[in-house]
């Protein structure tokens, strides 16, 4: 038994350095993409989407940072479920001290499909003035060179959609924080070596730069209305048009919002469970990019079987693997604005996150939104229950 655990813990250390060394040439090629694609002279109308429901934590600060942009034409399009969304009350209240940008507030009524957000994209759509549509989740905040610098690789007409990495942003507490590392570094490390391997044939939700005749093209924004995974599958459909699919240079901030353990931990199980039925296979050989599980693995075969220096070693490679990672990342990919405590943390997060990934294959069914939902095959989502327990500020868009 103590041998099992000790081969089991030597081939995921073996796995995940060869992860890791991947997420790093990954890096590499990120950084030498040519700047010279970057044309932020071109500014073409943009109509920016924002779907909305409840009023979240600080979100009128965020929102305000899409008003703030240096770009010179864009409209900004509000939507939730009702006219008395708390999140368009706050929406109103910011663009009424920037009249200077065209902003308009929508309504869907009851939800047409399971996912609810894409309610809100179809009818965004419908009353878009512009042709290139950016989707922003709620629970992002911004610089004001965002929409020039998202929109800049569309000057080439090749280019059908462009998306962003983001880092996670923390408050004060240990959960949000280990979220916010995992957010900063185990996604950027899935979606460079993604990159590397195959390009990019999806998308990540708090940034989606689409052409309106791409979306067309998919048949609009519906037919992603009974899927979980609404950004991978609209990068996926834009890139079997033959369209290119751009992983931009820029980088925003993603806001965590769970600050709680238990929130948090659902939270990141739901993201979990959604990748399990979207991508099965990619999904499973997922567990085999974690380190730290393995290390301990290895630590305590080896320490079983007489050898406890080797297995402290082992742990310690396992550790210091994944501070590497979250150093290059950090630094390299996203510029974490708090790099020391994101490598100090990430190790803790990997053995978090390897926990998620074994909860996501414990049931199908995810609470979102207030709804609860069954997954099946491909990331399909079937209504169950409301739940009315959950706090519309604490669900984010």
């Amino acid at each position: 038994m103590l041998r099992i655990l000790l081969d089991l813990g030597l081939l995921g250390l073996l796995t995940s350095t060869a992860f890791t060394l991947l997420a790093i040439a990954g890096l590499r090629r990120f950084l030498r993409e040519p700047a010279a694609a970057v044309e932020l002279s071109f500014t073409p109308p943009v109509s920016l989407f924002k779907p909305l429901h409840g009023a979240e934590p600080n979100l009128e600060a965020h929102l305000e940072t899409f008003f703030l942009q240096d770009y010179p034409r864009f409209e900004i399009l509000f939507c939730a479920r009702s006219a008395g969304d708390p999140g368009l009350s706050v929406a109103r209240r910011v663009a009424a001290r920037h009249p200077q940008i065209a902003a308009r507030f929508l309504t869907t009524g009851e939800d047409t499909y399971s996912n609810a957000k894409v309610s809100s994209l179809e009818r965004m759509h419908a009353a878009a003035r512009h042709n290139i549509f950016v989707i922003s989740d709620s629970d992002v905040r911004v610089s004001p060179g965002y929409l020039r610098e998202v929109i800049a690789p569309l000057a080439d007409d090749a280019v059908g959609a462009v998306t962003c990495l983001y880092r996670g942003v923390a408050d004060g507490t240990l959960w949000s924080k280990l979220e916010a590392a995992g957010m900063s570094v185990e996604m950027t490390s899935g979606v460079l070596a993604a990159n590397l391997l195959e390009g990019m044939r999806f998308a990540l939700g708090p940034t989606m730069a689409v052409r309106r005749r791409c979306v067309e093209r998919m048949g609009g924004f519906g037919v992603l209305g009974p899927y979980c995974s609404d950004d991978f599958l609209l990068g996926a459909r834009v890139a079997e048009q033959g369209e290119v699919v751009v992983l931009s240079r820029h980088v925003i901030d993603h806001i965590i919002l769970n600050i709680g353990f238990l929130d948090s931990l659902q939270h990141q199980t739901r993201w979990m469970k959604s990748t399990r039925f979207s991508r099965p296979l990619g999904h499973l050989g997922t567990g085999l990019t974690f380190s730290v599980p393995f290390g301990i693995l290895a630590c305590a075969g080896a320490a079983g079987l007489h050898h406890p220096v080797a297995g402290l070693s082992l742990l310690a490679y396992g550790i210091a693997q994944r501070m590497l990672l979250a150093a290059l990342l950090g630094s390299g990919a996203v510029h974490e604005r708090q790099p020391l405590r994101t490598v100090l943390l990430y190790p803790i997060r990997d053995l978090l996150g390897f926990c998620c990934w074994a909860a996501s294959y414990l049931g199908s069914t995810i609470l979102w939104r207030g709804n609860r939902y069954r997954l099946t095959r491909g990331g399909l989502m079937h209504p169950l229950s409301v739940q009315s327990g959950e706090p519309e500020s604490r669900v984010p868009a």
